[in-house]
């Protein structure tokens, strides 16, 4: 299957139990996307937003990247305060919100169940965005959300988790020049426990602004 960059086919066939989720939520709610959700924003973004996976009630259902969920609350608005987006962000592709500078995609493309990919469908996925990444000539940033996202970053160059260790608000400098961000996920579950606050998210997107200029 050709992989180009940010868009794997919407029936994409590389991970089984993925499959099976997808022709269920088809099969419930056929309206819904339901499909490998493409990046969000353009090729010659200098920053990539880099999620876990699609959430079963929002991207899955929308078909755009945080979109639909609680998760984009605090990253669009975010995005918008710092002029990374503009216009308004409604939870609907239709809004008219376009992305500055920047572009979202997540780690693994299809929703899994219980919003948990297995390693196996992570590492499957995860040409996907070694080739998005190679496609970007502008790109000077990834702000990773998670562990998962920042391990999947690091494979897609070619790099040891080992020896760039996850932990929010640090800046990683990679080789070649890419800054690597990191912060907790945006998840309802981190922002309710208080894991991240808005302040806390605002610095790390703050500190990637400074790096690679509004």
């Amino acid at each position: 299957m050709p992989i180009s960059p940010g868009l794997p086919a919407p029936d994409c066939p590389l991970c089984p139990r993925l499959v099976a989720y997808r022709i269920a939520n088809r099969t419930a709610n056929p309206a819904w996307f339901n499909g490998a959700v493409p990046s969000f924003g353009d090729i010659d973004a200098r920053l990539l937003v880099v999620g876990l996976a699609p959430g079963v009630r929002g991207a899955n259902r929308t078909g755009r990247p945080f979109t639909g969920d609680f998760a984009g609350v605090l990253l669009y608005h975010t995005l918008l305060k710092f002029g990374l987006a503009h216009g308004r962000y409604g939870a609907d592709p239709m809004d008219g919100m376009t992305l500055r500078h920047t572009r979202v995609t997540n780690a693994v493309r299809c929703v899994p169940p219980a919003n948990l990919p297995t390693p196996a469908e992570i590492t499957s996925c995860n040409p996907f965005l070694t080739a998005e990444l190679a496609a970007m000539p502008q790109l000077r940033a990834v702000l990773a959300l998670g562990g998962v996202a920042h391990k999947a970053v690091l494979r897609a160059r070619g790099l040891r988790a080992s020896h760039v260790p996850f932990k929010h608000g640090v800046l990683h400098e990679l080789p070649g020049g890419l800054l690597l961000a990191d912060s907790y996920h945006v998840s309802r579950l981190n922002t309710n426990t208080g894991r991240l606050t808005t302040e806390m998210f605002e610095a790390v997107v703050g500190a990637i602004v400074a790096h690679i200029g509004p």
